[in-house]
């Protein structure tokens, strides 16, 4: 059956001349999106040398963190052919009501409270994922328009839990945000290590050649004996859990469950999985590329705030970003078979 998969993702071999050496790096998104991210990084050192100093490189790095494990679980999600426009919903929320258990426990322990809060987190995060499957599968909702809803709700719960107001004060869990490995904190780490599993199950693992399946053609991979629906279901969760340890992660850095914390990142996770080459409509994604996106959309917003430039700018900057991305995929040779 793994073979029989594998020759659905397998893409057709080119039979035109072998390129150069140059042609190829050149061709490589990965390699020019790590040029992308070099350039840019010089760019703002040479305009503010703040910009390169340990400190603002920590911040930089935290950051980076709480994006990418949102981006993670959309690379999964994109990969099928679909959409996850909860994530950002879901980490806010969960954050508020992993705060507000925590706040409960307070005289347990300071680790026992973190602990505990980590699992209420990571279950809403399932939960929710959990609903967005059984939208789809059963109210026969597109993917857009499931997650949609639970970003809706999601978000508005948030607001009628802590009424605009962030909750559940743990300045003591702040600490923990703070460098204690050169420039990287201890969620930096743990969040580092998630992703580098997460990029190895993807893309060596049966579970990860299914999702690339699907995302080519779930008619061919149903037909061969694969439960498209079960698998369906893991990915959405595997998201919606990443998006509930972000709410965690967020908790931790401001020591509260903000309400608003979660707001509009969804649509900075989705596009650095589209800028890290991944493409919309599934059977295509890079969890390296992805990375390199998260890297680049980081230093971005942070350099746009260096050079007092108005935050507003960012959207634009990330909608750059995207039409650049897209428009490389789409003059990438043999990109004219994938259109």
């Amino acid at each position: 059956m793994s073979r029989a998969v594998s020759e659905v993702v397998s893409p057709s071999s080119n039979e035109g001349e072998p390129a150069s050496w140059a042609r190829r790096l050149v061709g490589n998104q990965q390699f020019m999106l790590f040029v992308v991210f070099v350039a840019i990084f010089a760019f703002f050192t040479f305009n503010d040398s703040v910009f390169a100093s340990v400190s603002e490189i920590g911040n930089n790095i935290t950051d980076f963190s709480t994006l990418v494990l949102l981006a993670v679980g959309e690379t999964f999600v994109i990969a099928t052919g679909g959409i996850d426009l909860s994530v950002g919903g879901t980490s806010g929320f969960a954050g508020v009501v992993g705060a507000i258990a925590m706040e409960h426990l307070a005289p347990h322990g300071e680790w026992v409270v973190l602990g505990v809060g980590t699992l209420v987190c990571l279950g809403v995060g399932i939960g929710i994922g959990l609903i967005n499957a059984v939208l789809m599968h059963y109210a026969r909702l597109v993917p857009f328009v499931a997650t949609l809803v639970t970003m809706g709700a999601a978000e508005g719960m948030s607001l009628v839990l802590t009424g605009g107001a962030p909750v559940g004060s743990n300045f003591g869990a702040i600490t923990l945000t703070e460098p204690k490995i050169s420039v990287f904190s201890y969620p930096d780490i743990i969040i580092i290590l998630i992703t580098v599993v997460a990029g190895l199950y993807l893309h060596y693992s049966k579970f990860g050649r299914y999702t690339f399946a699907i995302g080519s053609n779930s008619f061919a991979v149903r037909a061969v004996g694969v439960n498209v629906r079960r698998h369906l279901t893991w990915v959405y969760v595997l998201s919606g859990a990443l998006a509930g340890l972000t709410g965690m992660f967020i908790y931790m850095r401001l020591g509260s469950g903000a309400p608003s914390a979660g707001v509009g990142t969804e649509l900075v996770a989705i596009a650095a999985v589209v800028i890290g080459g991944a493409r919309l409509t599934g059977g295509s994604a890079q969890l390296s590329g992805t990375v390199l996106g998260a890297m680049i959309l980081t230093i971005v917003s942070s350099g746009l705030i260096i050079m007092n430039v108005s935050p507003n700018f960012n959207q634009v900057a990330v909608a750059i970003l995207i039409a650049l991305a897209a428009t490389f995929q789409a003059l990438r040779k043999g990109s004219r078979a994938d259109v």
